[in-house]
């Protein structure tokens, strides 16, 4: 079940990102469209998938003993608000909205990393924000290096 409101989560990011580019550029192929689409949701659904291992990682390096608990993984608990993100993810409904989910659904990580790890409760706030940012960074990285690679490549063809 995590795993299949993983996927929905990031087939609706990837929607929600593909909608306003296919929007302004109505000469995309469907084909091309969909391909990128399922592309996407892969993708957005392995950051989301990372983001408590990676939240988990840092609050490892910040500990002198590594916690002797498991790592910190989604469960149906915690996965359930990101499906009302993924849901309201859509740019129609607005960034800022979608952005204050995904706050609430870090903060739902909370809890359980400080639990697991011994860390207070702002320390490992800290570590799930260090671990959204370094994911949301790096996966902004790689749709721009997409985007410059798919417009280069579509110049050549071009010339």
């Amino acid at each position: 079940m995590v795993v299949v409101v993983l996927l929905f989560a990031g087939l609706s990011e990837a929607l929600g990102r593909l909608l306003p580019l296919v929007a302004r550029r109505p000469s995309v192929s469907r084909p091309v469209a969909a391909e990128f689409l399922l592309i996407g949701a892969v993708v957005e659904g392995a950051v989301f998938a990372l983001w408590p291992l990676t939240a988990w990682t840092v609050a490892q390096l910040m500990l002198s003993a590594p916690p002797s608990g498991v790592a910190l993984t989604w469960t149906p608990g915690l996965v359930a608000p990101l499906l009302l993100a993924a849901v309201l993810a859509f740019p129609l409904l607005g960034p800022l909205l979608h952005l204050l989910l995904l706050g609430g659904v870090g903060v739902g990580l909370v809890a359980p990393l400080a639990a697991t790890t011994g860390l207070g409760w702002w320390a490992a706030a800290g570590c799930v924000a260090i671990a959204g940012v370094g994911l949301a960074a790096a996966i902004d990285a790689v749709r721009r290096l997409v985007a410059k690679v798919g417009v280069t490549g579509a110049q050549e063809l071009i010339t």
